[in-house]
């Protein structure tokens, strides 16, 4: 028991250091060459469920957290269908605490970029686990785009991290300079549900409308909690003359779970 007992804290104080030497080494320009298995050998990543060593997120692990193999219903938007989102397609629900420990990690600090592969591959899963999943041959990934403050912060936006997972699996363009975000917003986690439509109105532009005019787009973004974020981009992307635009996301969380 007392043997247990230490194990478990020496995990808790190793793990987080491992993250935060591999995000610094990946981080640097200098050292950004580093082959993966020469970093592995000397910073192994540890399953965030389990601490075994191999993977942050290892298949026993990924296997329990429910990945849904069913499309669910279009998304409502404040209790209304706004016609701007056609669908929406998660792979799991927030409510987990690995997937929110992961998605944590990902966008905060230690900043670990690697979760993308992942996170994305929980995505992918989604839609192999369907019986018949969709077909988006001929459409466009765009990501949610950051603002110019927080991505210098993050040092890269998770959307379109996602997105690069994404755009090899189905095999269409990501493109990541179309829509943009010309204003600071209020973190939308730290906001109540009637609040977060309101700070994220106005705050997008899309810059290359011949891009998007008449084209079927795929939304990226890590978490869909209320919808305003992605309603109010689709809504932009749908005065451009977008065709269609779908939501993709890990995972569906309920107002409040995502703080």
């Amino acid at each position: 028991m007392i043997f247990y007992h230490m194990e478990n804290k020496i995990g808790s104080f190793i793990l987080p250091r491992l993250e935060i030497l591999r995000s610094k080494i990946l981080g640097n320009s200098y050292l950004d060459k580093i082959s993966n298995g020469v970093l592995d050998l000397f910073f192994p990543k540890i399953c965030f469920g389990c601490q075994k060593e191999g993977e942050y997120l290892c298949q026993d692990c990924q296997a329990i957290l429910g990945i849904s193999g069913f499309h669910h219903p279009p998304p409502n938007f404040g209790g209304r269908q706004t016609g701007n989102l056609s669908d929406l397609y998660w792979a799991v629900e927030y409510k987990n605490s690995l997937i929110k420990n992961l998605i944590q990690k990902f966008k905060y600090e230690p900043f670990i970029k690697e979760l993308k592969e992942s996170l994305s591959l929980l995505i992918i899963d989604h839609f192999q686990l369907m019986d018949k999943p969709p077909n988006f041959t001929d459409f466009l990934l765009i990501p949610i785009p950051l603002e110019k403050r927080k991505l210098k912060w993050r040092g890269f936006n998770q959307a379109e991290e996602l997105g690069k997972e994404l755009s090899k699996f189905f095999k269409i363009p990501l493109i990541n300079d179309v829509l943009i975000k010309i204003k600071e917003t209020l973190p939308q986690v730290e906001l109540a549900a009637e609040a977060r439509e309101e700070n994220i109105k106005g705050v997008f532009i899309c810059q290359h409308p011949e891009l998007v005019r008449g084209r079927k787009i795929l939304l990226v973004d890590d978490v869909y909690t209320t919808g305003a974020t992605m309603e109010e981009c689709a809504r932009v992307l749908r005065k451009t003359g977008a065709k269609e635009i779908i939501g993709i996301v890990i995972a569906r969380a309920a107002p409040g779970q995502d703080q």
